[in-house]
């Protein structure tokens, strides 16, 4: 309803949703460079890397339009829950804004897929980061090298989100550079001004042209594409727990996207136009993968291990942000009554240790099943069944918008610092996209069963929610989280 007092105040200095009032000192909270850095951490992976590979081979130098069409979607989620965010910073996000806009329906279901899905991001990233490990030191099995790195990345989070915010900052910048170096590096080779180099942008469209299987088949591709863009809005969570949640978020939202956009987007126009896009072999390994192949293009000696070495930064930089995600998602599911009392116990730092050390079982359940029982599916089932989780989220952050902007009066609207452009069609578009991308994906055998598999979990979470919503009814609290908490009992700093 227009009016409605949920929304009398739009611009909250500070609120954490479902977590009451939470003092911490200023000394164990995130700055600027932290929540941009984890935003990137969480992104930047072995997706670009070397998954890159197979849509370029897919899609031929139009890859580079698929990243972009695919980059676009995710900036009008992000402006979206950008403009929810940063007039109610709310650790839990857009779980928190989806209980409120759509009910506590909507908000368990997003906000467990979300766990769910970072959940299988640990385990992904502790796998790759044993057998690479394994390469290196042989006597160790890989197994061992996981649960080790997942040790050593729990115990960074455990200490406060400052500490897990400046190891996730040099990570992350070590991608980041690399990225730059190689940003640079391709575009001299490219104009024929690196050392023994010729002019190699023709290369864009000589081997078949643009879009040698067509043009439709580049927009197939953002099918592809759009799961590697998935965890950015951790921005919105980081920048909740920093020094200016409400400014942080909206720095986030705003800039973060073209950051993005610039590293995947650039990289692979780079990589199309350094090297033919029908020479590029499968990228099986880290040897075959994209970057690796355009480094060698510029004679750089010892290409494999300097990517090896940059892919595995960036396995542990995910590994670290993923534990960050799950956990801050799990306590926020809590602390609305969607999970277990318990996990709602945090550290003196503010650190949500029940829901940091239960994530990190789930993950190693899902670890060592790879290990253990390889041929059993289950971690192929894990692996796909995360695959909509990111398109459930852009749609509910989209129908939450709509909703939530529905309760606002004109005079609410105009204050708002950050706003959706052409509402609600924007929404509107958003949604419709999403629907063309799954029908994409029922095209094809590996998207099929990412649909089936992720409805498969979506609908053992169903089948839990008449017990849950029978407890939520029991907890006293209940009728004052029908609304977005005002900044009452919030202590600033």
């Amino acid at each position: 309803m227009a009016g409605s007092d949920n929304w009398s105040n739009p611009v909250s200095p500070e609120t954490s949703a479902g977590l009451g009032a939470v003092t911490k000192a200023r000394s164990n909270k995130l700055r600027s460079r932290h929540v941009t850095m984890i935003t990137l951490g969480g992104i930047i992976g072995a997706s670009l890397f070397v998954g890159s590979g197979n849509v370029i081979r897919t899609v031929g130098p139009a890859a580079v339009l698929s990243y972009l069409v695919g980059g676009l979607l995710v900036f009008f989620a992000m402006r979206m829950l950008g403009e929810m965010a940063a007039s109610r910073p709310a650790i839990g996000s857009f779980m928190e804004y989806a209980r409120v806009g759509l009910g506590d329906w909507a908000a368990y279901l997003v906000g467990w897929l979300y766990w769910y899905f970072w959940v299988g991001v640990l385990a992904y990233e502790a796998v790759l980061g044993g057998e690479t490990m394994q390469t290196w030191f042989p006597a160790v099995p890989s197994w061992a090298w996981s649960l080790i790195l997942i040790a050593i990345f729990v115990g960074t989070n455990l200490i406060s989100v400052r500490t897990f915010g400046e190891v996730e900052f040099w990570l992350a910048s070590i991608k980041v550079l690399a990225i730059v170096v190689f940003l640079g590096a391709g575009l001299l080779f490219a104009l024929g001004l690196w050392p023994n180099a010729t002019f190699s942008v023709p290369n864009l469209w000589e081997h078949g042209g643009f879009a040698p299987n067509g043009i439709g088949v580049a927009f197939t591709g953002v099918a592809l594409v759009i799961f590697s863009y998935f965890g950015t809005e951790i921005a919105v969570m980081a920048a909740a727990e920093s020094v200016d949640p409400a400014k942080g978020i909206r720095q986030a939202t705003s800039t973060i996207i073209w950051r993005i956009l610039l590293f995947f987007v650039g990289s692979v126009l780079v990589i199309v136009a350094v090297v033919p896009w029908d020479e590029l072999p499968v990228p099986t390994d880290v040897a075959n993968a994209p970057f690796t192949i355009a480094l060698a293009k510029f004679g750089i000696p010892g290409a494999d291990v300097i990517m090896q070495l940059v892919i595995f930064t960036a396995v542990l930089s995910v590994l670290n942000s993923g534990l960050y995600s799950a956990s801050r998602m799990f306590a926020a599911l809590a602390d609305k009554g969607f999970a277990p009392k318990a996990v709602t116990t945090r550290s003196k730092t503010g650190v949500p240790v029940v829901a940091l050390l239960a994530s990190t079982i789930g993950g190693l359940i899902a670890t060592l099943v790879n290990f253990l029982a390889p041929a059993s599916g289950i971690f192929d089932f894990i692996m796909n069944s995360a695959g909509l989780v990111a398109l459930f989220v852009y749609v509910f952050i989209a129908l939450t918008q709509m909703r939530l902007r529905q309760k606002m009066t004109p005079e609410e609207v105009a204050k708002l610092k950050l706003k959706v452009w052409f509402h609600p069609w924007l929404n509107i578009l958003l949604i419709a996209a999403i629907a063309a991308v799954v029908v994409v994906m029922l095209t094809s055998d590996s998207g099929r069963s990412q649909v089936w598999t992720s409805l498969i979990a979506t609908g053992v979470l169903l089948v839990f929610w008449p017990l849950v919503r029978r407890n939520l009814r029991r907890r006293p609290d209940h009728a004052s989280n029908e609304r977005i908490p005002s900044n009452e009992g919030v202590v600033n700093d």
